[in-house]
């Protein structure tokens, strides 16, 4: 992760702002040693973009990059240590506030060795970063650049139309619309149409698009034909400078202003029916765009259109004026196949070699119809008949290729990733913990992993923002940019997936860094690696083990896992911020965990034989996420869980029948709670203090709960999202729930067999875009100011039988109701 330096050191400064100013600095005297840090950590991060641009001919440079980031690693391990004490403090202040303890906190005399380790370590971290400022042969050769997260552009290619196979359909479609006379789009507003191709890198937008811009069709109805590669920064000057040297066929001086340059172009533009290609476009300013449209608009003969290749829909919907874009999709088995023999053969010589054809097919299917991907491997095998190459191909990863061949996938799809703003590059890099055996993942998961490793950029917050709706954000970004596909809503969260070439790029930029344990491999690992998988226990692996210190995620795929390994891990791995132990038959959580102070995601879900936690538990100051959901026996909670200060989620099943006092229901940072599977449950908590911050609740499969028997009126709720499922005993809303009127945004309701009617003062929440009825047979009504709701969007009704009669579109006798709502349906598609 060579590339992520720059986001590492500038997160890195900001912490250092924030400790140098805090009593605890001073109080260990070591402020003015963090002032010099934070000086050497801001000049090594000027040069830092130039140096991730220029690394990738420079083996010399991607070397001290790594070196750098290891540091910089290190640096922010040494940096937590100022937060969990701060955190520590702030416990010992709300609990124990009479006890001398504060006092004796910041005491010179306590902690006397923590106190000097952390001088220790900080003069240690100092002087490796002056020894690699100190490499003129490097550091000199760098310049400061200005962030604005670009990259290079792609040269207009030229591609014979006898390798574009598999877009036939694409290609009839689009010159169908550039073609066509008058607003294709039906709206006379806009004189010049868009139509956007989107599709990840790789899938051949750039190459539809010079097939359709050379088409004969397309040739002769422009009067003026223009192709552009977009900047990144789609700079609003500069653009309109290439658009204009790309009409009159010149260079353009860059001191012509911006009027100067504007009504050169209306000139160029000036009663001609053009097309415009912009390729690659990535800026999601609409601002920026209105501007350059009304331009290219003003003076433009109806019919000019201007074809847009982009990875991101956001920017497609920005963009386009067409219905409904041109979503590339992955090419079919056969036309993959096609396009490699096309490339890996002379023509008809297939047929001659039926072994190489075969194993080509096997080739074909890894490469999961990216037809770049495609190209590449056919054209590296083009000719050699000698079956062992192939075989290597084959059987290799494609991220394990040589990466300075130019023809290889993974250049391309790194290009999409390095021109990522540095926050996502940030995250998609640490989605490398995700298995590529796995087809699904979660963004709750996913965003918790984010949090956990403190890679979410809160700065970059609107208003009341809290760091879950920040990586909400970066994932909905980064599917808006095709690196996750395949999602689902599920109104709470979403489920996707990703393509392999993707899960091969991410590897490839954590390599070294992530690691998946098997006794087999375990002479391969790195000193340096901080995100481990363990498929297997073993002697070879606890060996292992023993020669790390730096891991920060641990994961265990292992079905049998014993206290043991458990210990070796919470001894050894200090700085551990997320430990995921799902369904490994624990029976004990060692005490031990309780030193895991920089912990800040547990996953213990499905243990079915734990039944209960242990109280060190409550020493996790840091921990922010908690999963203890599918443990179905689990009897007894800490006694001290509410010391959980930071405890933002918390998954929980129980056998308990009532939450204890002092306990769940005083944890005031939650956001996200779940109770799921609880049996024997007969009531939420009593205390309110967990409503103040939360955001989320999802109760399902509880058969005794009543939702109704404790006292929350008036209380103020910010719940945004409420899943609601399998709760027998629910007849009715309960009162409490009001206090969400302003707040609430998606409501579900699933399984409730016995709920008969939604009440009246339901039409009160304004907030409300979501409504999902799903299988609630007695449920009758929906409330009679249904038409109050002005912000529902959807409204989904499955299974329930009087519902659908009564609201059935068009001749429901109730339709008009619910009429007004954009997107009516009768059926939960997930």
């Amino acid at each position: 992760m060579t590339e992520l330096a720059f986001p590492l050191a500038t997160r890195l400064i900001e912490k250092l702002g924030s400790i140098v100013s805090e009593e605890i600095s001073l109080a260990w005297g070591v402020q003015a040693d963090l002032q010099k840090l934070g000086h050497t950590m801001s000049i090594i991060k000027d040069v830092l973009l130039d140096a991730e641009q220029k690394q990738a001919h420079n083996q010399q440079l991607r070397s001290w990059l790594r070196q750098l980031k290891h540091v910089f690693l290190d640096a922010e391990d040494l940096l937590d240590e100022f937060e969990c004490e701060a955190l520590r403090k702030e416990v010992v202040e709300t609990f124990h506030p009479t006890t001398g303890k504060v006092r004796r906190f910041f005491s010179r005399s306590n902690p006397i060795a923590l106190r000097s380790k952390v001088a220790h370590q900080i003069k240690e971290i100092k002087e490796r970063l002056d020894e690699l400022k100190s490499n003129r042969a490097i550091f000199d050769s760098l310049t400061s650049i200005d962030h604005h997260g670009g990259g290079d552009h792609h040269e207009r290619p030229f591609v014979p139309a006898s390798k574009v196979i598999g877009r036939q359909y694409q290609k009839k479609q689009i010159v169908n619309l550039l073609v066509e006379q008058g607003d294709d789009d039906g709206n006379s507003n806009n004189k010049v149409s868009v139509i956007p191709i989107v599709g990840i890198g790789g899938l051949g937008k750039t190459t539809l698009a010079k097939w359709v811009y050379d088409d004969k069709r397309v040739v002769g109805h422009f009067e003026l034909r223009m192709w552009q590669s977009v900047p990144v920064d789609f700079e609003l000057t500069r653009l309109t400078r290439l658009i204009l040297g790309s009409a009159l066929d010149t260079e353009i001086s860059d001191k012509l202003t911006l009027d100067q340059l504007q009504g050169r172009l209306r000139e160029a533009l000036k009663d001609k029916k053009f097309l415009l290609v912009l390729d690659d476009v990535w800026n999601h300013d609409a601002l920026k765009w209105s501007q350059l449209r009304d331009l290219l608009t003003e003076g433009a003969k109806s019919g000019s259109k201007i074809l847009v290749t982009t990875r991101s829909t956001a920017v497609a919907e920005i963009m386009g004026t067409i219905p409904a874009n041109i979503n590339l999709e992955f090419l079919s088995d056969k036309d993959s196949v096609s396009l490699f023999v096309e490339c890996a053969f002379k023509e008809g010589h297939e047929k001659e070699y039926p072994n190489l054809f075969e194993m080509g097919k096997d080739i074909v299917r890894k490469c999961g119809g990216v037809p770049l991907a495609v190209k590449t491997l056919g054209s590296q095998l083009y000719s050699k008949t000698d079956e062992r190459e192939w075989k290597l191909v084959r059987d290799s990863e494609i991220w394990e290729l040589k990466q300075e061949d130019d023809g290889h996938i993974l250049p391309a799809l790194r290009l999409s990733y390095t021109r990522l703003p540095p926050h996502l590059r940030q995250c998609l890099a640490y989605c490398c913990h995700l298995r590529k055996d796995r087809t699904q993942y979660t963004s709750y998961a996913l965003i918790r992993y984010w949090m956990a490793h403190g890679i979410l950029d809160q700065s970059r917050a609107h208003g009341n923002m809290e760091l879950e709706d920040i990586g909400e954000l970066y994932f909905k970004d980064l599917w808006a940019r095709s690196f996750f596909q395949n999602v689902t809503d599920y109104g709470m969260y979403y489920d996707f997936d990703m393509h392999d070439l993707i899960h091969d790029l991410v590897q490839s930029v954590a390599q070294g860094e992530c690691f998946t344990v098997k006794s087999a491999n375990t002479k391969d690992i790195s000193e340096n690696v901080r995100h481990l998988t363990f498929l297997e226990a073993g002697l070879n692996v606890s060996t292992t083990m023993q020669k790390l210190n730096k891991v920060r995620t641990i994961t265990a795929d292992i079905r049998d896992i014993d206290e043991s390994f458990m210990c070796t891990c919470f001894s050894r791995f200090k700085y551990l911020r997320v430990l995921q132990l799902p369904t490994c038959s624990l029976q004990v959580l060692p005490s031990s965990i309780g030193s895991l102070k920089h912990l800040r995601y547990l996953d213990l879900s499905f243990n079915k034989a734990i039944t209960k936690l242990p109280n060190a538990i409550c020493r996790l100051q840091s921990l922010q996420a908690l999963h203890v959901d599918g443990c179905e026996n689990l009897e007894e909670w800490p006694r001290e869980i509410s010391k959980l200060i930071s405890l933002t989620s918390l998954c929980l099943t129980t056998k308990q029948t009532n939450f204890t006092k002092n306990g769940v229901g005083c944890l005031k940072s939650l956001r996200f709670l779940s109770i799921i599977a609880c049996s024997n449950l007969i009531s939420l908590p009593r205390e309110t203090s967990y409503l103040a911050s939360l955001r989320n609740l999802w109760i399902s499969e509880c058969e005794q709960l009543d939702l109704g028997n404790i006292k929350y009126q008036g209380t103020p709720l910010k719940l945004q999202k409420l899943f609601i499922g399998q709760l027998p005993r629910l007849v009715a809303l309960p009162e409490w729930f009001q206090g969400a009127a302003n707040a609430l945004q998606v409501l579900t309701i699933a399984k409730c067999k016995n709920l008969e009617a939604l009440p009246e003062w339901l039409e009160s929440f304004t907030s409300l875009t979501k409504l999902v009825l799903y299988s609630c047979q007695k449920l009758s009504s929906l409330p009679e100011g249904m038409r109050s709701l002005t912000s529902l969007r959807e409204l989904v009704i499955d299974d329930c039988p009087k519902l659908e009669r009564r609201y059935k579109r068009d001749i429901g006798e109730d339709w008009p109701k619910i009429s007004h709502v954009p997107h009516v349906s009768f059926r939960l598609v997930y």
